[in-house]
């Protein structure tokens, strides 16, 4: 007897649960993003980006095999022919789910899942654009460090300037201390030599 699947089921039972993701990925594909439930778009994702691996493939027997789910020529059609071209270069992530606002009336958590048609970029010209990326915040790095020198010097100039001025001003103050206690020597020499001088004048006279 086979079993469920795990997790929630869509619907009754596993055949409505089958038409059901049938019918989403036949209108994923016809329009390329659709509205539903939050646990319906995670559901379907697997389910379609399965259809269009074999899309991709391209042979008959791929294309018989989807149309044994998906019964719309239409959208079998456009798997083939439009869809799975613009996905050659991706080896994966078809789809993207982007959550909305919640239902109105039940309150429903609500997505939005559609196909990633943009093109891959290559990766040569992803390392390209990478490395350009790298050279310019290593050019405005040494811009701002270039930038920032002259202010650093300028800064350094008046400090400097202070510097010196304060040991020139400390040179003259000592210089001017040594004066000062020279004279004061000098002076309280010529005060002893004139008691001396006078009493020898007199001696003399």
């Amino acid at each position: 007897m086979p079993r469920p699947p795990k997790g929630p089921r869509l619907g009754g039972s596993a055949q409505h649960e089958r038409h059901m993701l049938a019918n989403l990925a036949t209108q994923l594909i016809v329009h390329e993003s659709i509205t539903t439930t939050e646990a319906r778009a995670r559901r379907l994702r697997p389910y379609v980006e399965k259809l269009i691996t074999k899309g991709k493939r391209g042979d008959l027997h791929a294309r018989r095999t989807v149309m044994k789910k998906i019964t719309d020529k239409f959208a079998v059609y456009r798997l083939f022919e439009v869809i799975a071209p613009q996905l050659e270069g991706r080896d994966g992530g078809y789809t993207r789910i982007i959550k909305t606002m919640p239902r109105r009336g039940d309150n429903a958590p609500m997505a939005v899942i559609s196909l990633v048609l943009e093109p891959v970029a290559k990766k040569e010209v992803v390392d390209d654009a990478v490395t350009t990326a790298k050279r310019a915040a290593q050019r405005a790095v040494a811009a701002r460090k270039a930038e920032a020198a002259p202010a650093e010097a300028a800064e350094e100039a008046p400090a400097e300037a202070e510097e010196g001025a304060d040991a020139e001003a400390a040179t003259k103050g000592a210089d001017a201390e040594a004066a000062e206690k020279t004279e004061a020597a000098q002076k309280d020499a010529d005060a002893e030599e004139t008691p001396k001088a006078a009493a020898k004048v007199a001696a003399e006279g």
